[in-house]
């Protein structure tokens, strides 16, 4: 079935809002749980999908993905985190960092179970529920892909510079100013979609091999 860019918009509209909203809300949590106060204090701490969207990121940037084809992409307002604050700032920057994509993953595992239920629900909501559920679990894996790859400002770079010795730590850190448009470069080139693809389709399978 051929969506209308208004059914697609509808579709997908809601697991973009909620994968995006939760992945920075449980930054936030993370980081307050290990004592950095700064998004509580700012109320960035907060499953409000107004206080997280970015009007490109969010909004401009998936919708003219979705229309080009290939992997969906975006991004939102990042919740403030003073990784200094944090008790052990260099160890605890891994779990801060990994809040986000855990929180993708267990999205993604509750809108398979959604998929699995899509059929019991009543006629004329089967179809629009599974076309959901399926771009819920591609949306949530997307973004637990791309931000694990180990690349500043990344969550997956957050996490590489917490596990490195400090020295290399330090010297890895600073590609953080260019993270951004390195990771760019690689979605127009077409290597962030060569990188991303078999590591989707792993999650996907372990998705499917759990629920199923």
């Amino acid at each position: 079935m051929e969506l209308t860019l208004i059914q697609k918009i509808a579709i997908y509209a809601l697991p973009v809002i909620f994968a995006i909203t939760v992945h920075e809300a449980a930054h936030g949590y993370a980081a307050r749980y290990f004592g950095d106060m700064t998004a509580h204090l700012q109320g960035r701490i907060t499953l409000n999908p107004l206080n997280h969207i970015d009007p490109i990121g969010t909004i401009l940037v998936p919708a003219l993905t979705m229309m080009l084809g290939g992997i969906l992409f975006g991004w939102a307002k990042p919740v403030p985190v003073n990784f200094g604050n944090l008790r052990n700032p260099k160890r605890d920057m891994l779990w801060v960092a990994a809040a986000g994509p855990a929180s993708n993953l267990v999205m993604a595992f509750l809108w398979a179970l959604v998929f699995s239920f899509a059929g019991h629900a009543p006629e004329f909501f089967i179809q629009p529920l599974t076309l959901m559920a399926q771009a819920g679990i591609m949306i949530n894996v997307v973004l637990l892909v791309l931000n694990l790859l180990p690349l500043p400002p990344l969550d997956g770079g957050r996490i590489a510079v917490s596990l490195m010795p400090h020295h290399l730590a330090y010297q890895f850190a600073k590609l953080e100013r260019y993270g951004f448009l390195i990771l760019i470069v690689l979605l127009f080139t077409g290597v962030l979609y060569q990188i991303m693809m078999p590591l989707i389709k792993a999650v996907l399978w372990l998705i499917g091999a759990i629920t199923t």
